[in-house]
């Protein structure tokens, strides 16, 4: 039985009529090729079934063309837009991504990430359950840029979140609202608590705060949630996330209250379910697939510029009208 001959760079080099160098630099990106010629032997390398030694590489550059990606909840439909746009995004530049869900626990996320060090991912892309948690965690110099959080020593990129929570509660006030009541999002993340900061004094000022209470991003609301919105007393609510909001307008049509004819709801996130709740939720969108692209940029450059200043990037929010917000029909009552 004959064997097979094993296909090497030179053989590819020779064939597309280029040098071995340029053939080098074709298939790993490198080089000031032309456009035309990196095609060619991109084809060539196809047509041949050459496959390079990954191994070999790493030993070379000291990489691997990997990236990690560490999420809190792939339940929660905003984070599968992220991981889509960074697996996306990283392809594109010639990368592979590990997808990590750390399940919103800390001893987990804690695991996740020294797994993928130590497979030697050339960096982390890495949305901490919360800025105490990234804190903790030891990540041995690797490029790492974090989302929606501010870490010490970290590149990050976030939403504009205390103007959201202001543009949520605007949304309520300027169709009439005045008897407004805030079911937040966990507190214990900053973005969160920003968001909420933003909307209770935007409410405070043009308002009425009647009633605030804390749910976990589910649309399963607790008890004490529940219990709040059956008393009736307000006419708009401001949802900490989309989650939060659509899982209240559950509540509410149980409670024999429609929406938004006795009570408008805002949510924040603009998760796809937005526009598949009944009504369709008016939100505030979080622009996730802009910072997934510039968590990739930012990340790629920090790869081969260990020595520059950290970056903090910034995005506006906007507010998104749908059919969950309408003037309220009368006054209510204590």
């Amino acid at each position: 039985m004959l064997k097979k001959q094993k296909i090497t760079l030179k053989y590819v080099a020779e064939t597309a009529g280029v040098s071995l160098a340029s053939a080098s630099y074709a298939l790993n990106g490198g080089g000031s090729l032309g456009r035309e010629t990196r095609e060619r032997v991109i084809a060539v390398a196809q047509q041949l079934g050459y496959s390079p030694n990954q191994a070999a590489k790493t030993m070379r550059t000291g990489r691997t063309s990997t990236i990690g990606l560490v999420v809190p909840d792939l339940t929660n439909p905003f984070f599968p837009q992220l991981v889509q746009t960074v697996i996306c995004a990283l392809g594109e530049a010639g990368y592979e991504t590990f997808v990590t869900n750390t399940l919103g626990v800390k001893e987990v996320e804690n695991r996740s990430i020294q797994t993928l060090i130590q497979l030697g991912v050339d960096g982390l892309i890495w949305f901490p359950i919360s800025e105490a948690s990234a804190t903790e965690i030891e990540l041995h110099g690797k490029p790492t840029v974090a989302i929606d959080r501010f870490v010490p020593g970290l590149d990050g990129v976030v939403a504009d979140c205390y103007m959201g929570g202001r543009l949520a509660a605007a949304m309520l006030i300027e169709k009439g609202h005045q008897r407004i009541g805030m079911i937040n999002a966990p507190s214990e993340v900053l973005s969160v608590r920003q968001r909420t900061m933003g909307a209770r004094e935007y409410v405070e000022e043009h308002g009425q705060l009647v009633w605030e209470v804390e749910a976990s991003f589910n649309p399963d609301l607790d008890s004490d949630v529940i219990k709040v919105l059956a008393e009736k007393r307000v006419t708009g609510i401001i949802a900490g996330a989309d989650v939060i909001a659509i899982g209240a307008i559950r509540v509410l049509r149980s409670l024999s209250m429609s929406v938004p004819e006795d009570v408008s709801v805002v949510g924040f996130d603009n998760i796809p379910w937005c526009e598949l709740s009944s009504p369709p939720l008016s939100t505030i969108s979080f622009p996730i697939h802009e910072i997934g692209l510039e968590a990739v940029k930012i990340l790629l450059n920090r790869i081969d510029n260990a020595a520059e200043p950290h970056k903090r990037v910034v995005f506006d929010v906007e507010p998104i009208h749908r059919d969950s917000i309408v003037p309220p029909k009368n006054m209510c009552h204590d």
